[in-house]
């Protein structure tokens, strides 16, 4: 089978994606186009230019099937290269415009989510990697068309509900290997924690206002207020205007930080995970959590704010409220769940939370399933 992959919007989860279902089906032949994660609103509408008139011919190939992430200007590729019309496609949504927290900087417009939605009618077979993330499209779809004056033909959002599912982007096998390494500054612990062992918290996310800085600031000072003896460890990616809180945090909790920025390398940061007792998140938007799911493949414990996605990925044993804007309320609800997680966890009583079902060996299946029916024709 010959495959065209096309990733308009190459960021770090859709990377992972993409050299994943490569890496998985050896046997097709792919082909691959990606744009740089940058210069985010002339790349989603641009990348048709682009493309079209500087990959012309290795677009007019004749291929079986094309795969392609939300981020591409599907309609306006297919314009420019007819011949794409005539091969099956499948959208994958690794987010959608439509359920993003606002930072106050936004260029307000539709644009972005009008691309959501040309796309998923656009496709043949739509994906989400989630069902929050599917349904927050629906919902806000809808609403945005209820807004729009005239000429909005019934029946769209259904349209898109029919031929769309939830098929999550996969974890490599090796993200469940828990080989240890005498280099790990957190060796891996033998047994249970013991009385006087501090908690091991690690916090991965990248260094943007979405990732609730303000709200791990808050935690940990609550956590320090209360007494609580714990280690620290912030991992991610760091980006030039970074929030004012992640150096407040290197400051305030220097004598609890061990790692504070992005690991040398992906051993060092699965190091940390396998090291880490509890796996601390503070998101105000989550359409999979990638990095939450690597920190409990590597058996960490999941606290998380119960919001996003975390409700359809975990039981409440694992979340601790959303308070909305009432971030210290909020800390508060968290300090009990880290603190209530490290007392289960010294009295060796703790059940690990199971993410099996997300590796490429448990999803490849139905990846496998999705490309045999696009390519026969059976797209429902």
């Amino acid at each position: 089978m010959r495959i065209l992959l096309l990733s308009a919007y190459d960021a770090a989860s859709h990377r992972a994606w993409r050299k994943g279902l490569v890496n998985a089906f050896p046997e097709h032949d792919w082909t691959e186009l990606s744009l740089p994660a940058r210069y985010f609103s002339w790349r989603i509408r641009g990348n048709s230019l682009s493309w079209a008139f500087s990959e012309r011919e290795l677009l007019s190939q004749p291929y079986d099937l094309v795969v392609a992430t939300s981020m591409v200007d599907l309609t306006s590729l297919r314009g420019f290269v007819p011949s794409l019309g005539q091969i099956p496609t499948l959208v994958y949504f690794h987010e959608n415009q439509f359920a993003y927290p606002e930072s106050g900087r936004e260029f307000r417009s539709v644009e972005p989510q009008l691309l959501n939605i040309y796309n998923a009618l656009c496709a043949d077979r739509v994906l989400f990697n989630s069902h929050y993330n599917r349904n927050t499209l629906l919902q806000g779809a809808k609403k945005l068309l209820a807004k729009l004056p005239d000429q909005v033909p019934p029946g769209l959002i259904e349209q898109i509900e029919a031929h769309s599912s939830v098929v999550p982007v996969p974890l490599p096998d090796s993200a469940f290997e828990r080989t240890d390494s005498a280099n790990e500054v957190w060796p891996q612990r033998s047994g249970s924690l013991k009385q006087d062992d501090p908690i091991r918290i690690v916090w991965a996310a990248r260094w943007e206002f979405d990732k609730g800085p303000d709200r791990l600031l808050a935690i940990l000072r609550e956590l320090e207020a209360r007494g609580t003896d714990f280690r620290l460890c912030i991992l991610g990616e760091r980006f030039r205007n970074s929030p004012k809180e992640f150096d407040l945090i290197a400051g305030e909790f220097s004598h609890r930080l061990d790692q504070c920025g992005y690991a040398e390398s992906r051993e060092a940061y699965l190091g940390w995970l396998r090291g880490g007792d509890i796996l601390l998140s503070t998101a105000t938007h989550e359409f999979q959590g990638l990095s939450v799911l690597e920190a409990v493949a590597q058996g960490c414990i999941p606290a998380l704010p119960a919001r996003q996605v975390y409700p359809e990925l975990f039981t409440e044993a694992y979340l601790y409220r959303d308070c909305g804007k009432d971030i210290q309320r909020e800390a508060g609800s968290a300090a009990d769940l880290i603190e209530r997680q490290a007392e289960t966890l010294k009295a060796g009583a703790v059940e690990p939370a199971s993410v099996a079902g997300f590796s490429w060996s448990a999803l490849k299946p139905r990846y496998a399933e999705l490309f045999c029916a696009l390519t026969s024709g059976a797209t429902e």
